[in-house]
């Protein structure tokens, strides 16, 4: 393993790690709170070496970033909640890991604030390089990311592009990456892990707002929460209608048929059963409709009866999507033993509907697509000191999933692949999956000293859908605290991805043949589960009262590398998988807070190959199957240095400016040979002004005016070529947004 300098904001999650043998610490309820579900402060985290007070620090977004945690101290009474939620907190390990935290504070200072979409909001964090249909690439892996919410997984939806989280609901987000520790797997390139808004922690009362602008952009919102007696609740809804739904496939402003309707809920509803025991319904639904962009001036390649030209820009592509989640945990402390146990549901579908004419006459094939797939969940963790200085984590998980696909397609007759008739021939095609997913795991966290922490653990996962496999994984992760303002931290862990089973769609390939719709039958057509060794190395420094910065490298080895691609119309990835798998990378993060500055710098370096296509290889044409069995490629969405930042001023306490910006050297497209050449560079600035109005008769009104993309700069994210690349997609354009919200 070839090791260079590299960065990541993980102090908070490595000096917590240090510390999380010993016993939990909670910051202190006010005086005058005596019910059991008074709000509790939140411990503010300042770095190591600062010599500022708790009660005198500036606010809780000195948490955020890659800020490492001061170590609390046990102060006076505390709240159930708080105490249940410290309980929460140690069953989740990351020492040898990478973290880096985002705060609801951070959230607010972005240009859009709460109304940023979650993908939007990821990419602020170092190594996520952004892609079309709301996609994210942590660390060289397409997609894998593994949701929680308050520590439970929700597996995750067949969409690519649609937004089913909504960050109003958090209070703090993670994104926990590199070395993962035992507890973690299923989804391995990233957890990300929101803590949400809890109605025990907040007064009664609730937000009302409404963020438009630009490209018929219209979004009201609302949020109420509150608690009483042992019951807390949290729930918000928003609604968001514009005329860029999905990335305009021209560089002009405004696309051709591009409209959308998005509907998210969430609620979170808590009761203290005692003070050791508390039961929480957490639910989520969203509807997301997308009209397809147009790409005018393209050219029929088929004829359809009498019909021999149409119009690319009067194509009326649609697509739908839904999901629906819900969980019930069970979460508490019996003796010294932490748990959380809980049952859970995902409901994901997508609709797409053709232009059954226009479709036929580009692509030889017009398919009504309705795939779905239900996955029901149970999880159960939990953590328990022994001896004088470890900590003992054991759990197991468990997943049930019913997929399904019914295809009801167009196509036309073909003699040689050349086609025979222009009447359409028509061909249903339909799949039942069932798969069972099965993992536990135990790990010890040894705190050797003050300075050295050792969290080792073992993984076994199983996976049946159309055939088994399964794996033990080892995990091992070391932080060493070498000064008070200086923490070192190494991992090596062994991974088991197995494949999406929203994902898999195992083609009746015999149905189309003849037809302007076939493919050649070669190949494995069921995607594999990954194997792979991952290690990490990083060092987070504390300078003086006001900087951290970080570096971090990692490198990881797979056989059977998973990728996804967009092999057809409809907006839909299919698994596939290399033989073989490299990936390697370097990251500096940097973070400054003083006063009313704060500022935050993250650089990455990433390389991702592939070589030899060994699952789905119907989806590639012989010629590039040829060359990537014998060459190593650039993964599609490979990207080679990618970099976020912002600026944030508090001209007043109401008055505050920002700034923040995205930068990256192009996904791949085809050149000479499979993803031969990166596309051009790319450089986004977003610009925000806000200012709270206090009104006599009205109270106080937030605004915010956002200028997104201020320099109106042109950029492609997509070209249209590479391997499982669909059509072209370029970045959003110069837009202005304002924001409007009353808070009750």
């Amino acid at each position: 393993m070839k090791l260079s300098p590299l960065a990541l904001g993980l102090s908070i999650a490595l000096y917590a790690a240090v510390g999380s043998a010993a016993t939990p610490t909670i910051a202190p309820v006010p005086a005058d709170t005596t019910s059991t579900t008074a709000p509790a402060t939140a411990p503010t985290q300042q770095p190591a070496n600062s010599n500022t007070d708790d009660s005198t620090s500036d606010d809780d977004s000195q948490a955020s970033r890659n800020r490492r945690a001061k170590e609390a101290k046990q102060l006076g009474t505390v709240s159930v909640t708080a105490a249940l939620d410290q309980a929460r907190n140690s069953l989740s390990p990351d020492t040898g890991s990478s973290e880096y935290v985002i705060t609801a504070q951070d959230i607010q200072a972005l240009p859009l604030g709460a109304s940023t979409p979650m993908n939007q909001l990821l990419l602020q964090a170092p190594g996520v390089a952004q892609d079309s249909y709301g996609q994210v690439h942590v660390r060289g892996n397409h997609a894998n990311l593994e949701y929680r919410i308050d520590g439970v997984m929700i597996p995750e939806s067949i969409s690519g592009f649609g937004q089913t989280l909504d960050p109003r609901v958090i209070q703090s987000v993670s994104l926990l990456d590199g070395s993962l520790p035992a507890q973690y797997g299923e989804r391995t390139a990233a957890v990300v892990n929101m803590t949400t808004k809890s109605g025990a922690d907040l007064e009664n009362g609730g937000s009302v707002g409404i963020t438009g602008g630009s490209f018929g952009t219209v979004n009201p919102y609302a949020s109420f929460w509150g608690h009483s007696g042992n019951w807390s609740y949290f729930f918000t809804a928003n609604y968001l209608e514009n005329n860029v739904g999905i990335e305009n496939p021209t560089a002009s402003r405004d696309p051709i048929h591009d409209h959308t309707n998005q509907v998210k809920t969430f609620g979170d509803v808590s009761y203290l059963i005692n003070s050791d025991m508390r039961l929480t319904l957490m639910f989520g639904t969203t509807d997301n409709r997308f009209q397809l962009p147009n790409n005018p001036g393209l050219s029929p390649q088929f004829g359809y009866l009498d019909i021999t030209n149409f119009n690319s820009a009067d194509l009326n592509e649609r697509q739908d999507e839904q999901t629906r989640f819900g969980a019930l945990a069970l979460q508490g402390k019996f003796g010294d033993t932490a748990y959380q146990v809980s049952v859970g549901q995902r409901y994901s579908g997508l609709q797409y509907y053709p232009d059954e004419i226009g479709d036929l006459m580009f692509n030889g094939v017009a398919g009504q697509i309705n795939q779905g797939d239900r996955a029901s969940t149970l999880q159960a963790d939990f953590s328990m000191p022994w001896a004088t200085d470890h900590t003992l984590r054991y759990g197991l998980y468990g997943e049930f999933d019913r997929s399904y696909t019914n295809n009801y397609s167009e196509t036309f007759p073909a003699i040689d692949g050349q086609q025979s008739s222009t009447t359409p021939i028509s061909v249903f095609t339909g799949d039942r999956i069932l798969a069972k997913t099965m993992a536990a795991y135990v790990q010890d966290e040894w705190q050797i000293s003050d300075a050295w922490t050792v969290n080792y653990g073992l993984r076994g996962d199983r996976y049946e859908a159309f055939r088994e496999e399964s794996q033990l994984s080892p995990r091992v992760g070391v932080v060493w605290q070498a000064t008070d303002s200086t923490t070192v931290h190494a991992g090596y862990s062994r991974y088991f991805t197995p494949p999406q089973t929203e994902l898999i769609s195992t083609e009746n390939i015999e149905a189309f043949a003849n037809t302007t719709n076939a493919v050649k039958n070669y190949g494995n057509n069921t995607p594999l589960a990954e194997r792979s060794n991952y290690y990490d190395l990083g060092v987070s420094q504390n300078i003086g009262d006001h900087w951290t910065i970080g570096l971090d490298n990692y490198y990881e080895q797979a056989s059977r590398l998973q990728d996804e691609g967009q092999f057809g119309t409809a907006l839909i990835y299919s698994t596939f998988n290399y033989k073989y798998g490299k990936v390697r990378g370097n990251e500096l993060t940097l973070t400054y807070k003083n006063g009313p500055w704060s500022g935050y710098f993250n650089f990455a370096f990433n390389r991702a190959m592939g070589k030899e296509v060994i699952t789905s290889q119907y989806n590639f044409p012989p010629e590039q199957l040829a060359y990537i069995a014998d060459n190593w490629i650039h993964l599609d969405h490979d990207q080679k240095y990618t970099s976020s930042g912002g600026l944030d001023y508090a001209i007043t306490s109401n008055t505050k400016v920002g700034a923040d910006y995205l930068f990256g050297t192009g996904l791949r497209e085809d050149g000479l040979t499979p993803n031969g050449v990166s596309l051009p560079d790319y450089f986004q600035l977003n610009l925000s002004v806000s200012h709270d109005f206090n009104f006599d008769s009205f109270g106080d009104l937030h605004t915010k005016l956002a200028l997104i993309n201020a320099l109106d700069r042109t950029f492609e994210l997509r070209s249209g070529t590479g391997v499982g690349v669909g059509a072209p997609q370029f970045g959003p354009r110069r837009g202005v947004y304002l924001t409007l919200e009353k808070d009750f």
